[in-house]
């Protein structure tokens, strides 16, 4: 194994981190128009993030990360989220694919990490492509949509089907591919998230050794190829540590537009009414107080979620089927509510929240796009879980994403 030198932001607290992401607020405010104008996350972002090691919150301390549990991560997300969501959006993937990259063998994680602790992994998990045995590894061919962060990356974990010699499938992987191996189609056209740069993904019998592939099947059941087994964030269940991530973002957006409604609050007047203040009026603040509620539950159901990923994954427990389902309904139940606060608020603020210039509208289009995520959509966590408190086995629910 090759030896780095551990960069000092590997002794970052989580008070620190988390400290840190408010503290950028600012500046992603500033550069939020650009962001969605561009289409893309602006390099100025992406730098303060590297420097305030942000962007390693989800690494092994062994490269210099942080290795912060999901409690941690997803109020880093919170905060960002607060300022510009496609930022937090890329951010969430970016540390959510480091999370991934650290369940595979160490030769893997050499190959990332190895000369370059700042290295960037996005990821798909759908298997769009097709894949053919070969000697050492697997030759792949496909395309992947929905790319988030792809813009900023130097690797990528996509989906692929596992094949025998005769071509047969027998599982389903994650390969991990250098981006100079892949091509990247400008698709990403949107009313939200605008810039994520969610695009897609092409390889063209792209070959991958066997130790850059991961077994999805074997990691639905909490077992991952790395050699790491000490490092507790590492041992966390795979798809309620995939889906809450998404939340933090949400949470962030949610207290974003409440905060900018409240600020202005006093100097606005309601339009044909007597109230020359928002602040003065019943109606408004009843609906202030429900929109915080709501992004109050929101925030509360995504720190219960991850508190409990966490606390299995330190005593090196897999979470049991109904936890898990419970997990998915918390991340939807997260998600619906962040996003009804901020139409609350947006109902109460008036026709002006949609002016180009206001930051309110982007948050809400932000919002509302990022909340459609297939992994996280409410009615479907619901009946996940629904079925899991009846009874009914895991290989008859509707996904085995539990």
């Amino acid at each position: 194994m090759s030896v780095i030198e551990v960069q000092p932001l590997a002794h970052l607290t989580s008070e620190e981190l988390i400290e840190r992401a408010h503290a950028l607020k600012p500046q992603l405010r500033a550069n939020a128009a650009a962001v969605d104008a561009d289409r893309r996350v602006v390099d100025e972002n992406i730098t303060a993030l590297e420097e305030a090691g942000i962007l390693r919150a989800k690494m092994p301390r062994r490269f210099g990360g942080s290795e912060m549990p999901f409690s941690v991560s997803t109020q880093i997300s919170a905060a960002l989220g607060e300022a510009c969501g496609s930022t937090s959006w890329v951010t969430t993937l970016l540390n959510a694919c480091s999370w991934l990259t650290a369940l595979l063998p160490d030769q893997a994680q050499q190959a990332v990490w190895g000369t370059d602790p700042d290295a960037h992994v996005c990821g798909v998990l759908a298997p769009s492509s097709t894949s053919v045995k070969v000697d050492g590894g697997f030759e792949v061919t496909g395309k992947w949509g929905y790319a988030s962060g792809c813009l900023h990356s130097d690797w990528a974990l996509l989906g692929m089907p596992v094949v025998d010699d005769a071509g047969q499938p027998v599982d389903q992987g994650l390969a991990l591919i250098p981006m100079s191996d892949l091509r990247i189609e400008d698709t990403w056209f949107v009313a939200g998230m605008r810039g994520t740069g969610s695009n897609t993904l092409h390889a063209e019998a792209v070959f991958v050794p066997d130790h850059r592939v991961m077994s999805v099947t074997a990691a639905l059941g909490n077992q991952y190829p790395t050699e790491h087994k000490d490092e507790a964030l590492y041992r966390s269940s795979f798809v309620p540590s995939l889906a809450i991530i998404l939340a933090g973002p949400q949470v962030g957006m949610s207290r974003g537009v409440l905060g900018t409604i409240i600020e202005k609050a006093p100097n606005r007047a309601i339009a044909y009414t007597t109230f020359e203040r928002q602040t003065d009026s019943t109606t408004f603040q009843n609906a202030i107080a429900e929109a915080a509620m709501l992004a109050d539950t929101a925030a509360l159901h995504t720190a219960r979620a991850a508190a409990d990923i966490d606390s299995a994954a330190e005593a090196g427990e897999a979470l049991d089927y109904l936890s898990r389902a419970r997990i998915r309904a918390d991340t939807g139940w997260a998600i619906s509510n962040a996003r009804l606060a901020i139409d609350k608020l947006i109902s109460a603020n008036g026709a002006s929240s949609f002016a180009e210039v206001s930051s309110i509208q982007r948050l809400w289009r932000d919002s509302n796009t990022g909340a459609r995520h297939a992994v996280i959509l409410p009615a479907v966590s619901q009946e996940v879980y629904g079925k899991a408190l009846l009874g009914v086995p895991y290989e008859s629910n509707i996904t085995p994403l539990i």
